[in-house]
């Protein structure tokens, strides 16, 4: 059982990771989806339903895909917060929203969202919830329902099982890093899973990519 130094060793291992990952992000996640165009992220928040002068979380915000489309639909009134814990990955998505000042970006781990109870109006997650650890999964998902107003949906867009061999070994060895254990269970029990924290899941169909969404309530 690691202890607290080594928790914090792996927690930094991680940031390295992903800090340098970040250089790559967008060009994997286009070729694991299939979506060359780009327009997964627009799906995303059309379906998150944000309205003009909403509040929105992008908790893993990575290189901040979600933000632009999310940011299209709160208007000059709304503001939506892209959430990451690398800082290679807030920097990218900087780039990506330079000059929208609908979009405010914070450092941060998702199992311990630094917000207040009910602020926000939708949370999402695209193409990332699989790479959280233990029982951070667990954890986040308990701090969205926190930070979620009542009744205000949380949406988690993943990847489907690629059928292109070199990326199914991807993705697949993506789901073992959580532990065979609970890879497993996700994978054969997604919905179930998401069943024990929220009342409703709903699956909604994308046309493009190969990508699904969960709606939460």
């Amino acid at each position: 059982m690691l202890t607290n130094k080594g928790h914090a060793a792996v927690r930094k291992l991680r940031q390295k990771y992903y800090d340098l990952f970040s250089k790559f992000y967008d060009r994997f996640i286009a070729m694991h989806a299939s979506d060359k165009q780009g327009v997964l992220r627009d799906i995303l928040a059309e379906q998150a339903g944000a309205a003009p002068g909403d509040c929105v979380l992008d908790i893993c915000t990575g290189t901040g895909a979600a933000l632009r489309p999310l940011a299209g639909r709160v208007g000059a009134k709304g503001l939506v917060v892209g959430l990451d814990f690398s800082s290679g990955m807030l920097g990218a998505a900087r780039e990506k929203s330079r000059g929208n000042d609908r979009v405010c970006l914070i450092q941060a781990d998702c199992g311990r969202l630094p917000f207040k109870t009910g602020v926000f109006t939708v949370v999402t997650c695209s193409h990332a919830f699989y790479e959280l650890k233990g029982a951070t999964q667990v954890n986040t998902l308990n701090e969205i329902k926190r930070c979620l107003k009542p009744g205000k949906p949380f949406l988690m867009m993943e990847h489907e099982v690629p059928e292109n061999r070199l990326i199914r070994l991807l993705f697949y060895i993506r789901l073992i890093s959580m532990g065979r254990e609970r890879a497993l269970q996700i994978l054969k029990h997604e919905a179930g899973f998401l069943k024990q924290h929220f009342r409703q899941v709903r699956k909604a169909a994308v046309v493009t990519g190969k990508s699904k969404i969960y709606i939460c309530t």
